[in-house]
């Protein structure tokens, strides 16, 4: 089935593992060519790509931290030297965080993680906006967390920053929607990937009982919702909050 995506060049940052790996591969199966971004992982983005290469699909892979605004720049130039366009960035990729109560953090502490954050954000949507504004089309996907709006317990500086994110998203979805652009945010749940694979067995148990489809989320869960709105099919929808976490919070 055509999704309309063929042809479609993808940026997907942080895309060597978990969330940002499978929406590149999805992306990619439904027909993008697909932009792996990594920041030290490059072993693991190399295999993505080799995955993807394998099916029959199109990738490049290109590091850059994408809290450095040149080596964004850069990055983003490589792509358009090689493709001409960019029709859609997934910005997913992970800045660390601690996990503590609130009053055993710095205030250094809260203050990196929402300044990481935005950078990021910042940065790759400045940079792809420049080609996208010109030609009156594109899409930005920006991956938040439903702890943006539910309280987990030590998560104080996780939450800040993606309601940063949350909130920016909305505000860029008014101003670049008449410019043709839409601007979504993905919030998933518990996902079982390598950065939630220390969490306790029965902590992982617990929420998949309090979540009505009774098992917690895989990447490919959030993967198929990135290329939903990545598609035509999403061409009408902007300013959205979609929470990926099988029915566990509800808007």
């Amino acid at each position: 089935m055509d999704t309309g995506i063929t042809g479609k060049v993808a940026l997907v940052t942080g895309a060597s593992r978990g969330i940002g790996a499978e929406c590149a591969r999805e992306l990619a199966r439904a027909g993008a060519v697909v932009a792996v971004n990594y920041h030290s992982s490059r072993e693991k983005a190399e295999s993505v790509a080799a995955e993807i290469e394998a099916a029959g699909g199109r990738s490049m892979v290109l590091q850059a931290d994408v809290r450095d605004r040149q080596a964004v720049d850069v990055m983003v130039e490589e792509i358009i030297g090689r493709h001409g366009h960019i029709d859609v960035l997934v910005n997913n990729a992970n800045i660390d965080f601690p996990i503590k109560p609130f009053i055993e953090l710095s205030w250094e502490q809260i203050a990196e993680k929402i300044t990481g954050e935005m950078k990021a954000l910042y940065n790759c949507s400045q940079a792809v906006l420049r080609y996208m504004v010109p030609r009156r089309t594109g899409k930005l996907i920006f991956i938040s967390s439903t702890l943006s709006r539910h309280p987990g317990y030590g998560f104080s500086a996780h939450s800040a920053a993606k309601a940063a994110v949350d909130s920016i998203a909305r505000v860029m979805a008014t101003e670049l929607g008449p410019l043709g652009i839409t601007v979504n945010t993905v919030g998933p749940g518990l996902i079982e990937t390598d950065a939630t694979a220390g969490l306790p067995s029965a902590a992982k148990e617990q929420t998949a009982a309090c979540t009505p489809l009774q098992r917690i989320g895989r990447p490919a869960d959030v993967a198929g919702v990135v290329a939903l709105l990545a598609s035509p099919g999403a061409d009408y929808l902007t300013g959205q909050y979609i929470a990926v976490c099988g029915g566990a919070y509800m808007n």
